[in-house]
């Protein structure tokens, strides 16, 4: 079994790429997010590896770090799942990613992935999320940059709400009258006034 390659870059074509390993040239292909922290030709280069053994070739394939490796041979025993389509998840998302959106059910971030449809996206969750049990993976920066605007549009609302509530409305009034006008970027003082102004007009 061949786990690891160090060499210099040959050729560099995505998805293939060709390694010369003290003289020996080895033919790997790798998921995108591979290739874009590789060097050019001529540069040297590391790659962990995994050897696929099928009875009419044996094909490398090639990864930046150890744990798109694992990812990737956890992707190809998921039913219909082959090394085709885990480089292709592997290209589109990062593995902290994928990993949250298994987590988290995402099947609307997966099917936006390269060749997956909503049930390859349903088999995904359901197979891998065993599979990752163990694998607690931070939410990617994306999803906590989106938590973190949510948890602060969140608190304007309620400070808004609270304000409306100190000026005589009921709270579930408030919450409608600023269902209406919500809108993220907006500070609690927008928000009541655009508030009172949509009820004063009545909507119009």
């Amino acid at each position: 079994m061949i786990g690891r390659l160090q060499g210099i870059i040959i050729e560099k074509q995505a998805p293939e790429l060709l390694l010369d390993v003290q003289g020996v040239g080895y033919e790997v292909q790798a998921p995108l997010s591979t290739f874009v922290v590789l060097g050019k030709a001529g540069e040297p280069a590391t790659l962990y590896t995994h050897l696929a053994v099928r009875e009419d070739a044996h094909q490398l394939y090639g990864f930046s770090d150890r744990e798109q490796r694992t990812l990737f041979r956890t992707l190809i025993k998921v039913s219909g799942v082959g090394p085709k389509l885990a480089l292709a998840i592997l290209s589109g998302m990062d593995v902290n990613a994928f990993a949250h959106c298994v987590h988290q059910e995402d099947i609307a971030a997966l099917t936006k992935l390269p060749g997956v449809g909503k049930k390859t996206a349903e088999r995904l969750v359901v197979e891998m999320r065993d599979r990752l049990k163990e694998w607690q993976a931070p939410a990617p920066l994306w999803a906590a940059a989106d938590q973190a605007d949510q948890q602060q549009h969140n608190q304007v609302l309620a400070e808004a709400e609270t304000a409306l509530v100190a000026l005589g409305y009921k709270p579930q009034d408030a919450a409608k009258m600023l269902n209406k006008v919500a809108a993220d970027g907006l500070s609690a003082e927008e928000l009541i006034r655009q508030a009172l102004r949509n009820t004063l007009t009545g909507g119009r």
